[in-house]
This record gives C-alpha cells, sequence and structure tokens, in this order.
C-alpha cells in the first residue's frame, strides 16, 4: 500500500510541478503586458458609461481605496489544478511579503510536499522535490515571451482578490449599474475588463490579447472577513495561451494578515537544472 502511494505522487508529481511552471509563466506573459501607458482607450456605447469627470476620478480613488491592503499575508488553499482536462488536488500554503516575495509551497498526496517556488522581483526559482529538478532564472527569464515591462505587484493582486493596478486608470471606460462598476479599455494589444462589486471588491478580471492567443480570466467570489479585511475565499483562474489551458481554483481554508513569517528557500546540491 505504501509502495503503491509513493508511485502515484512520483506520476503525478512531474505533472503538479509542470502547472505551477507554467501557471507562472503564462499569467505572466498576461499580467506582464498591463504596465500603463497614455494610450486612447476604444470608446463602447453601452450602459451607463461615466465621462472622464471628476465624478470618474472620484469612483477610480474609491476603487483603489477598496483594495485589501497588507504588509504579510498568508493563506492555505484547497486548490485544483487542470492542465489541459488533467486534473490533481493539491494543498497550496501561499506567503507573501508586500512588493518583496511570494513563496508557494504544494502538498500533494499523503502530505508531501511536491513543489516550492520562490518569486521575488529580481528572479524566479521553483523545486521539484520528489524528481530532484529545480528552475532558477532572473526575472528577466520572462523577456523570452513578452516585452522588458515587468510588474510583479500583479502577481499579488491576483492570489489575494485585489485590482491590477494598472488597469484602475482614467483612460478607462468605466460603467456603472447599480452598485457594479466595470471598467474596460486596451492597453496597446491588451484589451481588459475589471468588474468591481459591493465594497469596492473585485469581482471578476478578464485580459485577453487575440494577436499572440492569450487570455486570462480570474473569478473572485465566496467573499469574507478576516483581521478587519474582507477577501474572496475562492478564486477561480483560468489561462489560454494558444493551445495550452490552464484551470486554477483556490479555496481558501485558512487567511492571516500581518503576522511575521518565514520564506525558506534551498537548492540542494543534488538536484539537477531543468529544462
Amino acid at each position: 500500500m505504501k509502495e503503491n502511494t509513493l508511485n502515484k505522487i512520483s506520476n503525478s508529481v512531474g505533472l503538479i510541478y509542470r502547472y505551477i511552471k507554467l501557471l507562472i509563466i503564462c499569467s505572466l506573459l498576461i499580467l506582464i503586458s498591463c504596465k500603463a501607458r497614455k494610450h486612447m482607450v476604444t470608446n463602447r456605447a453601452s450602459g451607463n458609461i461615466v465621462n472622464p469627470t471628476d465624478n470618474k476620478r472620484v469612483k477610480l480613488d474609491a476603487i483603489r481605496a477598496g483594495q485589501t491592503n497588507f504588509n504579510t499575508f498568508s493563506g492555505k488553499a484547497h486548490t485544483t489544478l487542470d492542465f489541459s482536462g488533467n486534473s490533481n488536488d493539491v494543498t497550496l500554503n501561499i506567503r507573501i511579503k508586500r512588493d518583496q516575495k511570494i513563496w508557494v509551497s504544494v502538498t500533494a498526496i499523503a502530505g508531501i510536499e511536491a513543489a516550492r517556488a520562490l518569486i521575488t522581483p529580481d528572479s524566479i526559482m521553483i523545486i521539484n522535490r520528489l524528481q530532484s529538478l529545480y528552475i532558477k532564472q532572473p526575472f528577466s527569464y520572462i523577456y523570452k515571451f513578452a516585452g522588458k515591462e515587468i510588474n510583479y505587484k500583479t502577481l499579488e493582486s491576483l492570489l489575494t482578490g485585489n485590482a491590477i493596478p494598472e488597469l484602475v486608470n482614467e483612460n478607462a471606460d468605466l460603467q456603472t449599474k447599480g452598485d457594479t462598476i466595470t471598467l474596460m479599455g486596451n492597453l496597446q494589444d491588451l484589451m481588459y475588463k475589471l468588474v468591481i462589486g459591493p465594497g469596492m471588491k473585485v469581482t471578476q478580471t478578464n485580459l485577453s490579447n487575440q494577436t499572440t492567443g492569450q487570455a486570462l480570466q480570474v473569478i473572485n467570489n465566496t467573499f469574507l472577513q478576516t483581521d478587519n479585511r474582507i477577501i474572496p475565499s475562492q478564486i477561480d483562474i483560468t489561462s489560454v495561451v494558444k493551445d495550452k489551458k490552464i484551470l486554477v481554483n483556490l479555496h481558501y481554508i485558512k487567511i492571516e494578515f500581518d503576522q511575521p513569517l518565514e520564506y525558506p528557500f534551498n537548492i540542494p546540491a543534488r538536484y539537477t537544472e531543468a529544462n
């Protein structure tokens, strides 16, 4: 029985490791394209569009003020990872030191840690414990896949249910309907749609680039209050890059803010660098 369990872990960990690598790359492929520039946004004629007036600026300021502020974040999430129809259930332990680092530990079958990742504004590192593999690259590794305008902040926003800062800009078309605000626009080849619900909390983010065949949808729901902050307990991420589709469904079961945290990460000497 023990041998069968270990075989299952060994067979699945390669897929889990690939999910993490592809999720980071696919998300960054789209998210780093969001660097704000002062371009005109295509006008859209629908709903109750608010012109760029003082009222619009007030709403944008309210959205920014409504995002979750923290120094450190710690979350434990039951997570389903699906890569092109091949699904695995794992547990993610996520720790964030704001504007400095994101640490993720992936636990698979039998509570064994399968992989660990550490992302900073300067580097990307991932280790596959069961196959003794690792990735260690400067953050500029992403430049192979996209432009040199990098925004680490977008990953923090995605994991904590916040609005991607670049999307809350004065060039966006702003629509209001009841207690829902929708921001839409173009940033170069990137089309975006940001839906803000009650309490100025993000309920949906859509990003797409038709030229490169990239699309990202993030849906936040089941909001809860913890440490006097309101945050989604469920985050559903769909990332599509050409013929590859990744689904990530995070269900936070534990969330803490502003607690002392450690971010241990060490690549053993016997590990081999992955392609």
